[in-house]
């Protein structure tokens, strides 16, 4: 989660330095994490397709974007598990276990921080990773930056969620192997094999953390 999660790292360190951020006080805390949890949060999957496959990836694609349609059409299940999940953002964050029976079905993690927020929803199939779609929003102005705010930095926005900028990332896993990512912002190439083996190994990482809170 460390590399996915770095923008809200650098972004509150770019706003610091900019002189965004050193005239509030800390009063704003509470508050800034209440804002986020409560009425600024990404919303998950749910009763939708994935996008379209590539031809030449349509036949390894289709059994990941149906296990994703059957596990969001779920209605009724049998427990859901919440955790909170510490020290991977500045304002922490929470995960979701959904379970069908005993077998656990889907997890979705969320991150919070001042300048943005995170949601990553991991797909199991047969009892491995078959599919995570992450949601990045990197917000316009910091939570707590309201009219006052503004004002005091001669600036011209308030802070705006749906202002925010939104980048989405699609991993595709074959038994428990990545072999296929999709990004928003990306220009289409492919992306290099050193970037992939990287990427699967960060992604299994917080997967295997995040597994241990059930423990």
């Amino acid at each position: 989660m460390k590399s996915r999660l770095g923008f809200g790292i650098v972004i509150v360190l770019t706003f610091i330095n900019l002189g965004y951020a050193g005239n509030f006080n800390h009063e704003f805390s509470d508050f800034s994490v209440r804002i986020t949890k409560d009425t600024a949060k990404i919303k998950a999957a749910f009763h939708e397709d994935d996008i379209a496959a590539n031809e030449y990836l349509k036949d390894r694609l289709k059994p990941i974007q149906s296990n994703f349609k059957r596990i969001n059409s779920i209605t009724q299940w049998t427990s859901i598990l919440k955790r909170d999940i510490e020290g991977e953002s500045a304002e922490g964050g929470e995960a979701t276990f959904f379970f069908k029976g005993k077998r656990l079905e889907k997890i979705l993690a969320r991150h919070y921080g001042e300048m943005g927020q995170a949601l990553i929803e991991y797909y199991l199939m047969n009892g491995q990773l078959s599919f995570v779609f992450q949601k990045d929003y990197k917000y316009n102005r910091p939570m707590f930056y309201d009219i006052k705010a503004m004002k005091e930095n001669n600036d011209s926005e308030v802070f705006d969620f749906k202002k925010s900028e939104i980048t989405e990332t699609r991993n595709y896993f074959e038994k428990g192997d990545l072999f296929h990512i999709v990004n928003s912002q990306d220009c289409g190439a492919p992306f290099s094999g050193e970037y992939m083996a990287a990427e699967e190994k960060s992604i299994q990482d917080d997967f295997k953390r995040l597994t241990k809170l059930l423990k």
